[in-house]
C-alpha cells in the first residue's frame, strides 16, 4: 500500500506553495519556491491519477454488485475493471518512482571530463570518440555543450577535455556515465590489423552555484596566459586563457576556450565549485567516496564499466550486464540514451528495493 499521510502531505504543500508563488513573493525565495514548487508538481500529477483509477475501480465495484445492474452490463463493467487494474498498477509504479528521494543535483547541468587512459595515440582518439558521442547525445536531449578547456592528442582526439554540459534533467542522467571506458579496434596506425585495447576515463560532476559552496578570494591565486593546444578551431591565440588554484585544497582549474578573460574566470570559478563541492560530498560520504574511486580507477584497461567493441559491433555495460549490439547508433549518441534509460532503470529498481527494506 502506498503511505496514504505521505501523499496528502505532499499534496498540500503543492496547493501551499501554488498560494506562495501567486501572492507576489518575489528574489532568491521566490527561485527557491518555484524550484519546489516544479518538483512537485509531476508527483501530486501521479497522485491525482492513481486516485482517479481507483475512484473508477470503486464505482465499477459498486455497479456490478448492484443487484440491479443487467448481466451484460456486469461482464461489460468486469472487463473494463480488468483494464483499470493494469492502468492503476502501473500508476501505482510511478508513483512509488515519483516519491524516490531525488539526488539534490539531479537537476543541475554538468560538468564532463575525458581523460586518454592507458593506450597512447589510440587512447587519445578514443577520448574524442567518447567527446563527441556525448555531445550529440546533449543535442538530441536539447542540451547545450561547451568545452572549458582542452588538450589535443599529437595525432588527434584529446589527451583530456573538459566541457559544461547545460541543460533540464543533466546531472540526473550522464551521472551514471562516470568510470573507466574500454575500447576494442584495430587502430588506423595498425598495419598487421591486430585488435588494441584502450581506455579512457570520463567523471561527471554537478555543476553548483554560488550559494551552494562559498570560495574566499584571499584562497585563490589566478594566473593569466596563452591558451594551449595544436590550434584549429578550439583554441584561440589570445592571452585570455586562465588557471585558478585554489590553495587550501590544491585543486587547479584550467579554462581556455572564450576570448575574454571575464568569461574564462567565470567559467573557471564555475568549474572550481563543482569540484570543491564533490570533494566536500566525497568527504562527508565515505561511501561515495569509495563508489567514485571504484568508478574512475585509474585508467587502466582492466578497470572497466563499459567495453565498446569495434570488431563486433558491440557495446557492453558491465554494471547491469548489458549488451547490445549497435556501436555505431550508440557513438552517434542516438543508441547512448537505451544504456542510459537502462542505468536509470536499475538506479530505481535498487531504491524502490531499499524503500521496501
Amino acid at each position: 500500500m502506498l503511505p496514504e499521510q505521505k501523499l496528502e502531505a505532499l499534496v498540500a504543500r503543492h496547493a501551499q506553495l501554488e498560494h506562495e508563488l501567486s501572492s507576489g513573493v518575489g528574489g532568491e525565495a521566490y527561485v527557491k519556491l518555484s524550484r519546489e514548487f516544479a518538483e512537485l508538481a509531476p508527483v501530486v500529477e501521479a497522485v491525482r491519477s492513481f486516485r482517479a483509477a481507483e475512484k473508477e475501480i470503486k464505482d465499477l465495484d459498486a455497479l456490478a454488485n448492484d443487484p440491479a445492474t443487467d448481466p451484460e452490463m456486469k461482464r461489460m463493467a468486469a472487463a473494463e475493471r480488468r483494464a483499470l487494474e493494469d492502468k492503476r498498477l502501473d500508476l501505482e509504479h510511478k508513483l512509488r518512482l515519483a516519491l524516490i528521494p531525488k539526488d539534490a543535483m539531479d537537476d543541475h547541468n554538468a560538468i564532463l571530463e575525458i581523460r586518454a587512459g592507458t593506450g597512447g595515440d589510440e587512447a587519445a582518439l578514443f577520448a574524442g570518440d567518447l567527446f563527441r558521442m556525448y555531445e550529440r547525445y546533449a543535442a538530441l536531449q536539447g542540451w547545450k555543450t561547451d568545452i572549458v578547456s582542452l588538450s589535443e592528442g599529437t595525432k588527434g582526439g584529446f589527451k583530456e577535455i573538459v566541457a559544461e554540459v547545460s541543460g533540464r534533467g543533466v546531472f540526473a542522467k550522464l551521472k551514471f556515465e562516470s568510470g573507466v571506458h574500454r575500447v576494442q579496434r584495430v587502430p588506423d596506425t595498425e598495419a598487421s590489423g591486430r585488435i588494441h585495447t584502450s581506455a579512457a576515463t570520463v567523471a561527471v560532476l554537478p555543476e553548483v552555484e554560488d550559494v551552494d559552496i562559498e570560495i574566499k578570494d584571499s584562497d585563490l591565486k589566478i594566473d593569466t596566459m596563452r591558451a594551449q593546444g595544436a590550434g584549429g578551431q578550439h583554441v584561440n591565440k589570445t592571452e585570455s586563457a586562465i588557471r585558478v588554484t585554489h590553495l587550501p585544497s590544491g585543486i587547479v582549474v584550467f579554462v581556455q576556450e572564450e576570448r575574454s578573460q571575464h568569461k574564462n574566470k567565470a567559467k573557471a570559478m564555475s568549474y572550481l565549485r563543482s569540484k570543491l563541492y564533490e570533494a566536500e560530498r566525497s568527504k562527508l560520504d565515505a561511501e561515495r567516496a569509495a563508489e567514485r574511486k571504484g568508478q574512475i580507477g585509474s585508467g587502466d584497461r582492466s578497470e572497466r564499466i563499459r567495453t565498446y567493441n569495434f570488431p563486433q559491433g558491440r557495446v557492453t555495460d558491465h554494471r547491469i550486464n548489458l549488451t547490445m549490439h549497435k556501436l555505431p547508433q550508440v557513438m552517434e549518441g542516438d543508441a547512448l540514451g537505451e544504456v542510459i534509460d537502462a542505468l536509470v532503470t536499475e538506479h530505481q529498481a535498487a531504491l524502490l528495493a531499499a524503500e521496501g527494506d
